[in-house]
C-alpha cells in the first residue's frame, strides 16, 4: 500500500521513478475513500487540485526536496488560499470561510512541492482533548473505533496512523499534537515556541500555541521540521535562531547522555500498562549507553490549574474577532447590534468554546485579574524555572504522554474537569516554551498504543529528535500497523 510509505521511502521511490506522484496521491485518496467513512478524520477534500498538482510534479520529473510530491493533510485551522477553513466551528462553517492567503507553514510546504489533500478534523478552535467538540462530529481511533483519537489534532493523528496521508500538520497548545499521537500510535513534535510560524493559523492561546508535524517516524519529523522552521517576518514571535539540519544529527551517539525520569509524572490512578511501558523505555535508553536517573519537577502539580487559567484568558481575547460582521455565521432580522452579536455567537460557538470564553472573561475582569491571571503568570514562571534547573542536571527528560491509553468516546461527557486532567503531563512544557516529542513505546493489554514523551531545553529540538530516533531504531513499536 503506497499510502503506508514513510516520507523517506516515498521520496526514494519517486526519485528512482519506481512510482509516480500521481500514483502516490491517488493511493492516499483511495485510502481516504475506503476508511474515512468510519474514522471521520477528513472534513474537506481537495482531491481534484491535488491530482492536478501531482501531474505537474511528474511533468517536471525533479525531486530535489524530500517533500516534493509528498501528499499531506492539514488541521482545519491552517489557512490555505482558496480552501475552506472552518476551525470545525459552526461560526465559520455556516457561511464557509475561504482564506485569500496561505499560512506561512503551508506556503513553505508548497515551495518544497508537497501536495495538500485537504483538511482534517479538530476540536472546535482546538478547544478539547478528544476531537469530540467538532461541528463535524467525533473522529474515531483507528485502533479501536469506540475510543477517541485524542485532541485537538485528532484528525491529523488518525490520518497518519491509518495511512490516509504520509504526514499531517497539527497545532499543540497543551498537548494537542502529543496526546493524539500517543493515543493513535504515531509520532508528533511540539517544537520550541517560536521555532515555527503561527502566521495564518487560527489562534487559541497565542503565547502557548505551536505548529508542528505528525508523522510515521522521527526521521520524517526531521524532514518536515527542516522545511517549516525558521524566522518569519509575518510572525514576531518566531525566533531569529538558525535552523539545524535535523536529519544529520539523528544518528549521533547516545553514550553518556543524561536522561531524567521525573517522579511527579508517576501518579496514583496511572494505568499499569503506561507505567510499565515508560519504565521499559527508560531501560532501553540505559542499554544504549544513556545515564537514566530520577529527578524532581515540583511545580508539576500546578501545571493543569495554571494552564486552565491562562488559556481561557487568551481564548476570551482571541475569540472576540468572530462576531459575524467580517466573515462567518450570520443571523436574520436582529433587533439591535447587541442582539446580532449575541445570536451569532450563541448559535455559532459550541459549549466548550463558550465555557472557556466565560472563564477567561471572568478571570480578566476587574477585581479578579490579580487573583487569577496575574497569579497564574507568576506560577508559569516557576514552572519554567523548574525545567531550567532540571536541564542543568540532565540533557533530556522522559515521561508518559498521558496517564492512560485512549478513553472511550463520551467517557468525560458532562465532566470538563476530568477532561482537562487528561492533559496533566502535557501542560507544563508549553509554559516553559520547550520542545516535546511523542512517539510509540508500547501497547496496553487491550491493544491500544502508549506514548512516550521526550522533552529537551529550548531550541534543542534536534536533541529531542536524536533521542527519539535512537529509541525508534532500538524498538519496533512504530512498525505496528492498524488493522482497519
Amino acid at each position: 500500500m503506497l499510502s503506508a510509505l514513510t516520507i523517506t521511502e516515498a521520496h526514494e521511490k519517486l526519485r528512482k521513478k519506481e512510482i509516480s506522484t500521481e500514483e502516490l496521491v491517488r493511493a492516499c485518496i483511495d485510502r481516504i475513500e475506503a476508511v474515512d467513512g468510519i474514522l471521520n478524520a477528513v472534513v474537506h477534500r481537495n482531491f481534484e487540485r491535488a491530482v492536478e498538482e501531482a501531474k505537474m510534479v511528474d511533468a517536471t520529473g525533479e525531486f530535489s526536496s524530500p517533500l516534493t510530491g509528498i501528499p499531506y493533510l492539514t488541521k482545519d485551522v491552517f489557512c490555505e488560499e482558496g480552501v475552506p477553513t472552518t476551525a470545525c466551528s459552526n461560526i465559520l462553517r455556516g457561511k464557509t470561510y475561504i482564506p485569500p492567503f496561505d499560512s506561512t507553514t503551508t506556503k513553505r510546504l508548497k515551495t518544497c512541492g508537497a501536495i495538500s489533500l485537504g483538511k482534517v478534523n479538530t476540536d472546535e478552535f482546538t478547544m478539547g482533548c478528544s476531537t469530540e467538540t467538532s461541528c463535524h462530529g467525533v473522529t474515531r481511533n483507528p485502533w479501536d473505533t469506540t475510543r477517541v483519537a485524542g485532541g485537538s489534532s485528532g484528525g491529523s493523528a488518525v490520518a497518519v496512523s491509518s495511512n490516509e496521508c504520509l504526514f499531517a500538520l497539527g497545532t499543540d497548545t497543551g498537548g494537542s499534537i502529543r496526546q493524539p499521537a500517543g493515543f493513535c500510535g504515531c509520532t508528533g513534535l511540539r517544537p520550541t515556541y517560536g521555532r515555527t510560524s503561527r502566521y495564518g493559523v487560527m489562534s487559541m492561546a497565542s503565547s502557548l500555541d505551536t505548529i508542528g508535524p505528525l508523522c510515521k517516524t522521527v526521521e520524517d519529523i526531521a524532514i518536515v521540521m527542516e522545511a517549516i522552521s525558521g524566522k518569519d517576518p509575518l510572525d514576531a514571535t518566531t525566533g531569529n535562531v538558525p535552523v539545524p539540519m535535523y536529519r544529520q544529527t539523528l544518528k549521533s551517539a547516545m553514550k553518556g547522555l543524561r536522561i531524567g525520569l521525573p517522579k511527579e509524572y508517576f501518579i496514583d490512578g496511572m494505568s499499569d500498562d503506561v507505567e510499565r511501558a515508560v519504565r521499559e523505555a527508560a531501560n532501553v535508553f540505559a542499554s544504549l549507553g544513556a545515564i537514566v536517573s530520577e529527578i524532581s519537577l515540583p511545580m508539576t502539580k500546578y501545571g493543569v490549574a495554571t494552564y486552565y487559567v491562562l488559556v481561557p484568558c487568551e481564548v476570551s481575547s482571541n475569540m472576540a474577532r468572530y462576531d459575524g460582521i467580517r466573515y462567518g455565521h450570520t443571523v436574520e432580522n436582529p433587533e439591535s447590534l447587541l442582539d446580532y452579536y449575541e445570536r451569532v455567537r450563541s448559535d455559532g460557538f459550541g459549549p466548550e468554546v463558550k465555557r472557556r470564553i466565560m472563564i477567561g472573561t471572568f478571570a480578566l475582569s476587574a477585581g479578579y485579574y490579580d487573583a487569577y491571571y496575574r497569579q497564574a503568570q507568576k506560577v508559569r514562571i516557576l514552572i519554567a524555572r523548574d525545567f531550567e534547573e532540571a536541564f542543568q542536571k540532565v540533557d533530556a527528560i522522559i515521561s508518559p504522554v498521558s496517564p492512560t491509553p485512549a478513553f472511550t468516546i463520551g467517557a468525560h461527557e458532562g465532566d470538563p474537569v476530568a477532561m482537562y486532567l487528561e492533559d496533566i503531563f502535557m501542560c507544563p512544557q508549553p509554559m516553559a516554551g520547550i520542545p516535546a516529542l511523542s512517539l510509540p513505546c508500547g501497547f496496553s493489554k487491550s491493544g491500544l498504543p502508549i506514548g512516550l514523551q521526550i522533552m529537551g531545553p529550548q531550541w534543542e529540538d534536534g536533541r529531542v529528535l536524536k533521542i527519539g530516533h535512537a529509541f525508534e531504531q532500538a524498538t519496533e513499536w512504530h512498525e505496528r500497523k492498524v488493522a482497519i
